[in-house]
């Protein structure tokens, strides 16, 4: 199994920052932390499983999909050396409009 270095994008630390907030606006911020620090070590783990989730090539080509704990949705693709985590969507922001402007 070939490990890859795992990356966020600007736009997907900045999803991170904006759910950090969310939560600890509506939950404390210690809930907030707990949160995302599950939400970054599961993202840390595509190094080793990166072809998980569901290939939407019709949004994007390469593009994978993978839930987590029911109210998030990680987008992010791979390459030979790296899963790029694309975006961290919450609360079923709808992906297809997210990634409109790629196309």
């Amino acid at each position: 199994m070939e490990s890859r270095k795992v990356v966020l994008t600007p736009e997907a630390l900045g999803d991170l920052n904006s759910l950090y907030e969310f939560i600890a606006a509506a939950s404390g911020p210690a809930r907030a932390l707990s949160y995302i620090e599950r939400l970054e070590d599961y993202c840390a783990r595509f190094d080793l499983v990166a072809e998980r989730g569901t290939r939407r090539d019709d949004i994007r080509p390469g593009l994978r999909l993978v839930g987590f704990e029911r109210r998030v949705t990680i987008a992010f693709h791979v390459d030979p050396s790296t899963v790029t985590i694309d975006r961290i969507l919450y609360g079923g922001r709808e992906v297809e409009g997210i990634f409109a402007y790629r196309r």
